[in-house]
């Protein structure tokens, strides 16, 4: 096999200067592929439901291997993972790799399906689609934080504008606030305004009582 999937590379040096590394997303790359086996979209846009590709399905279904042993592994800790991805996800992902390389050859670049391989294949891109192997705490996809950014992604055509440039510094504190306050599985609403509340007769010293992850709520808000 080709030396991107070595594993003894040194991506953590001993100095203050940590390089910064591109890990991509497993869900983009899926998703070109998927698109040229959507047969409800072929029928919605009128197509033949049949007119599909058989090497974007294949391509489909040994992408999707990897995403079912990634499920089963992700509640493993870090320490663990390594392992587990080295002995079942690291065989999938290079046959995946061998696999396209052996049917891009067989296309012209202007096919579909061969852009979809170039996709992940361009520069070194391969690099940062496969470093997850070698790093335990990177996750397959991006998934979880473009679900967070929805709302701010639906917010802005309503909202268009923060008004300024401080006004979008407000909006970045708040924003910050509110999914804070989600992660550690508390009612944004709720803890603020108990924070707001308390916040006048609170010491410095006794703030950090506030913080999301050490909150307990006030009698009246546990009235309420």
């Amino acid at each position: 096999m080709r030396s991107w999937l070595s594993t003894d590379v040194d991506f953590y040096p001993e100095s203050t200067r940590v390089p910064v590394l591109s890990a991509l997303c497993w869900s983009h790359a899926r998703r070109k592929f998927f698109e040229l086996t959507d047969i409800r979209e072929n029928t919605r846009q009128k197509q033949p439901a049949y007119d599909i590709s058989p090497v974007a399905l294949e391509a489909v279904k040994k992408i999707d291997a990897i995403f079912d042993i990634e499920r089963q592994i992700n509640g493993l800790n870090v320490a663990s993972r390594p392992d587990a991805r080295h002995r079942l996800v690291r065989p999938l992902v290079e046959d995946l790799h061998d696999w396209m390389q052996a049917e891009q050859g067989t296309m012209s670049k202007q096919n579909p399906v061969a852009k979809a391989i170039a996709y992940m294949f361009k520069k070194d891109r391969w690099d940062a689609f496969t470093l997850f192997l070698n790093d335990a705490r990177i996750c397959l996809t991006n998934n979880v934080a473009e679900r967070a950014f929805r709302g701010i992604t639906l917010g802005r055509k309503a909202w268009l504008f923060a008004g300024s440039e401080r006004g979008g510094d407000r909006a970045a504190f708040m924003y910050s606030l509110i999914v804070t306050a989600k992660m550690n599985d508390i009612d944004p609403q709720a803890w603020l305004a108990d924070v707001l509340a308390r916040l006048p007769n609170t010491t410095a010293s006794r703030a950090p009582d506030l913080l999301p992850w050490n909150w307990q709520p006030s009698e009246r808000q546990r009235a309420a």
